[in-house]
């Protein structure tokens, strides 16, 4: 646990907490710089691994660099069908560096990399105005490890955008709570409207803490404080709203159908499927169902609960150092607790504080749809009370409750290090016996009114148990590749609401290891998407495929990655939770006059059709969106387009999730099926629809 580390570092300051932001000693800005490179150079190592990650946003990355208005709307395809099912500010970042530098992961994902980075710069800026330069680097060392962080920051999913700004947000309000000016309130404000264009709502459970703590310790007026919470509600709504009322005013018969919704809304988007159905799990053209089913059974997002956070799923990603957080937070209440009102220091504990306990609570709670990996937000409210808390034991260590709080930190630290590694016994079996030793000893010498010259092993020997676990967790993460929607940090311990995630495996090349095979265009080998969790990623960032290779359909052992019956998974036709892989002979074939058309070809679900975009490098329309469940376009519409010479061909042999079977998928898979003739083509099912029968 690292409430007690560097204890020599804060003996060279001479900063009290709360006094404001500290001067910074010789040691601070070298220490930074050594952080803050580590982080992006291990966040760099074996990122080829990832090929393209998760195949859903790549298509869109790739459509968004063809077209500017698939960038502006977050097309799924080129020639704007139909959108991704969240607002496209993430999508924009990448989208500018593949336009720069071509479409290959490197260009995609390398921007993700230096999120990370300016993250953990952000965090340590963030902390040590009010608690000193050493609380700033332990908190920007412990996101940077945190297993799940690593993993996001070196991804292509909206979160890591999203959780960059979430911690600006907290940056420009701990500034306001310092000096009370206006322009910190518009900065607040307009980094969670912004955050909502990366992912819409979730970025709003901290807008309360935000407030409610301006609220109590901003410097000026009550009067005041109040004007100015107002005019960062309104910075808020204009750095949002500007994209939402275009996108609402813009004529839907000239704009992409908005994925995710069920009438071509983006309010609908943001306050049903994406909003409140995922707090209740009524979600309208979901996957599947998610909280608990009777009797007590788990959904199949996982059980909910207040330990859920500790669950198989998700423990692993994110809880290493949550009860040090906890007992971090209840630590810097006792000890700034009779500060005057506007104190920095206690302010910025409640800041901390509330983020994790709310976004906490509700992740905790949520009925809906949850990943793993949305964990990643809890990830810089965990990091930064471990920081503060840290330099507030080691301060105040001379005091007897300190000492036990700090000792039952590092010993409920030790306690949730081995549950976790007990999970995987196979991953370095002697690890969690070193953590539960060393765990013993480092609390029982915390009690201990050590001297100085003991007191500093002591520390160390805490810190080494408290961050032991997730860099074992993290350097994991970062030799193995990861693909598809669903990606999990750390070893394999089977997980995703009872059941283990599709291809969700170690990169032992076994069953469900494999990589999707699609080649990036310009023929650059790139493999990763597929039905996996996690590809082969040795060094080198190999992953397994030859560019220009084919694949062959999984052989349906167990553990194949083909999940649940119904299309969930992989294989040539791709499925909802996993994306195709072509064929060279059908990538020949979709790519043969395909300027001659609007769309080269169309496939109910987004998976489906992505992994052929990406391997064509042509406009694939992902019939139902994501899950295949939107209805778009109609059975109507699609018959214009076929009669009208839009679309080449319409590939099936895959589920294509709840859409494929029912709705708008069905009824034009049936159309099709009657009208036009079948031919088979390395395991897909093909349709000419300019050869009707």
């Amino acid at each position: 646990m690292t409430l007690t580390v560097v204890p020599s570092l804060t003996a060279e300051t001479a900063e009290a907490a709360g006094s404001g932001p500290a001067r910074a000693g010789r040691w601070e800005y070298p220490a930074l710089a050594v952080l803050l490179l580590a982080t992006g150079l291990s966040y760099l190592y074996n990122l080829s691994a990832n090929g393209w990650a998760n195949s859903f946003y790549s298509a869109a990355v790739q459509a968004g660099s063809q077209s500017w208005k698939a960038f502006f709307f977050g097309s799924s395809d080129a020639a704007n069908s139909i959108t991704v099912d969240k607002p496209p500010a993430s999508l924009w970042v990448m989208e500018l560096s593949v336009r720069m530098f071509g479409l290959n992961n490197w260009s995609m994902l390398v921007p993700q990399v230096l999120l990370g980075s300016a993250t953990v710069a952000l965090l340590w800026a963030t902390v040590r105005r009010s608690s000193g330069p050493a609380a700033g680097l332990i908190a920007g060392l412990v996101a940077a490890v945190t297993p799940v962080f690593a993993l996001m920051f070196r991804f292509n999913n909206p979160d890591a955008l999203l959780v960059l700004l979430m911690v600006a947000a907290v940056w420009a309000m701990t500034r306001a709570l310092d000096d009370g000016r206006w322009r910190w309130l518009v900065l607040t404000g307009a980094c969670i409207g912004f955050g909502f264009l990366a992912k819409q709502l979730q970025v709003m459970l901290v807008v309360p803490v935000l407030t409610l703590v301006y609220l109590f310790a901003g410097p000026p007026k009550l009067g005041k404080r109040i004007a100015q919470l107002l005019a960062a509600g309104a910075a808020m709504v204009v750095a949002a709203g500007w994209w939402l009322l275009t996108v609402e005013l813009w004529p839907a018969d000239s704009r992409p159908y908005i994925g995710g919704s069920q009438n071509n809304s983006i309010i609908e988007l943001t306050l049903g499927y994406n909003g409140l159905g995922r707090l209740n799990g009524n979600e309208t053209g979901s996957v599947g169902p998610g909280g608990e089913l009777p009797p007590g059974g788990n959904g199949m997002w996982g059980q909910t609960g207040i330990a859920r956070m500790f669950d198989q799923a998700q423990g692993g990603q994110i809880a290493w150092l949550l009860p040090a957080a906890l007992i971090a937070l209840v630590a810097g209440l006792l000890l700034r607790g009779r500060a005057a009102r506007t104190d920095s220091a206690r302010a910025q504990v409640l800041l901390w504080a509330g983020w994790l306990l709310v976004t906490g609570l509700v992740f905790s709670f949520m009925a809906g749809i949850f990943h793993q990996y949305y964990t990643v937000a809890l990830a810089p409210a965990i990091a930064a009370l471990v920081g503060i808390g840290s330099v507030l034991f080691w301060r105040n260590r001379s005091r007897w409750w300190v000492r036990v709080l700090a000792a039952t930190a590092v010993g409920l630290t030790a306690a949730t290090a081995w549950m976790l590694l007990s999970r995987t016994t196979d991953f370095l079996p002697w690890l969690r016996w070193s953590v539960l030793v060393c765990g013993i000893v480092a609390t029982l010498s915390l009690l201990l009114p050590l001297p100085r010259r003991a007191a500093v092993p002591a520390a160390l020997l805490a810190a080494t148990v408290g961050l032991a676990g997730p860099i074992a967790f993290t350097v994991d993460t970062l030799n193995s590749g990861h693909s598809g929607p669903i990606p999990t940090a750390g070893p394999d311990s089977g997980m995703f609401g009872g059941m283990r995630p599709p291809g969700n495996r170690h990169d032992d090349g076994g069953p469900g290891a494999a990589a999707d095979r699609s080649a990036a265009p310009g023929g650059t080998g790139i493999g990763g998407s597929g039905a996996t969790g996690r590809i082969d990623g040795g060094p080198g960032g190999a992953t397994g495929v030859a560019p220009g290779n084919s694949r062959t359909a999984d052989d349906g052992g167990p553990g194949d990655g083909m999940g649940p019956p119904g299309g969930m998974g992989g294989g040539p036709g791709g499925g909802v939770m996993g994306a195709s892989e072509p064929s060279d002979a059908l990538v020949a074939l979709l790519t043969e006059n395909a300027d001659a058309y609007t769309w080269a070809a169309a496939t109910v679900a987004s998976n489906s059709a992505v992994g052929y975009q990406l391997a064509t490098a042509e406009p694939i329309m992902p019939i139902g969106g994501f899950n295949g469940s939107d209805p778009s376009p109609t059975l109507e519409q699609f018959r214009q387009y076929v009669e009208s010479g839009q679309i080449h061909y319409f590939l099936g042999g895959n589920g294509g999730g709840p859409g494929g079977r029912s709705g708008t998928g069905s009824e034009i898979t049936q159309w099709v099926q009657e009208h036009f003739t079948a031919q088979e083509v390395d395991g897909v099912t093909v349709y000419d629809l300019t050869a009707p029968k």
